[in-house]
């Protein structure tokens, strides 16, 4: 099968019929509670917060969610998160270190909500007290990018001890149309936008941004969603075991110096 393009992968990360958190949720674990609100003004929609099982061990899970249809993604604000949305996020980060569960995050936005009124509730601010809670939060984090992860929309949830990629998903500080129009004033440039952000899971995983690209078998079949929920699951499952005996210092420490040491592939490179 021939290589897809950047902007190939970036269509079918943006196709409505890829499949959302809530069908990986109901996939790979054995039982999810969702649970509402920041406590402070709204529950907005664009992201799920819940319990979840597997296995026996505990999990609090936090994902982006689009919807299916026009209706659908009028409630999840087309999978765009308000304030609200993350202060939920950071509720339910914070009742996870109490409670000792491992977090896990599930990617799928193509930014964060640039309304007025997003604007006037402290937007930026939330975004960034969301990244310093996960920064600090003393229990593993396994972050998931399923879809599109775009700009601090994404970043806000993507502090992740370890960052997981769906093949075909992508990552990038904004979207190739907004990266077009900044830097040569057409976002009808987006397709060559694409090819130069670097924003595929292969590109990512060379630079060491991500930690491991999950294979996306061919064709949108309920079998190759199966197989990739499992091979998810597994990921999961091994990941935390492989973090089980960490003490809360060393996993904050693992969590900061896979961040920080991001920048070493392009020094060594250059």
């Amino acid at each position: 099968m021939k290589e897809l393009t950047a902007w190939e992968r970036v269509e079918i990360a943006r196709s409505p019929s890829r499949k959302t958190s809530i069908e990986y949720i109901q996939n790979i674990f054995d039982s999810f509670m969702e649970l509402h609100g920041d406590r402070n003004f709204a529950d907005d929609k664009s992201i799920i917060c819940g319990l979840a099982k597997l296995d026996g061990k505990n999990y609090t899970v936090i994902a982006e969610q689009k919807g299916r249809n026009t209706k659908e993604n009028i409630e999840r604000n087309f999978g765009m998160p308000n304030p609200e949305a993350y202060r939920k996020a950071i509720r339910f980060m914070d009742q996870a270190e109490k409670f000792k569960r491992p977090v896990i995050t599930f990617i799928d936005t193509k930014g964060a909500y640039p309304g007025i009124g997003a604007e006037e509730r402290g937007q930026g601010e939330a975004i960034a007290s969301s990244m310093l809670k996960m920064a600090n939060l003393k229990v593993p984090i396994i972050s998931i990018v399923i879809g599109e992860g775009s700009s601090g929309g994404a970043l806000a949830l993507g502090l992740g001890n370890r960052v997981l990629m769906l093949e075909n998903a992508i990552y990038s500080i904004l979207s190739p149309e907004g990266y077009a129009s900044i830097l040569w004033k057409d976002s009808s440039r987006a397709k060559e936008a694409a090819e130069k952000m670097k924003l595929t899971a292969k590109d990512l995983y060379e630079m060491k941004i991500i930690d491991k690209v999950i294979k996306e078998p061919e064709g949108n079949t309920k079998e190759s969603f199966l197989e990739i929920s499992k091979n998810l699951k597994d990921e999961i499952k091994s990941i935390i075991k492989d973090m089980e005996d960490m003490s809360e210092e060393e996993i904050i420490q693992n969590r900061y110096q896979k961040f920080r040491n991001m920048g070493e592939y392009e020094f060594l490179n250059k």
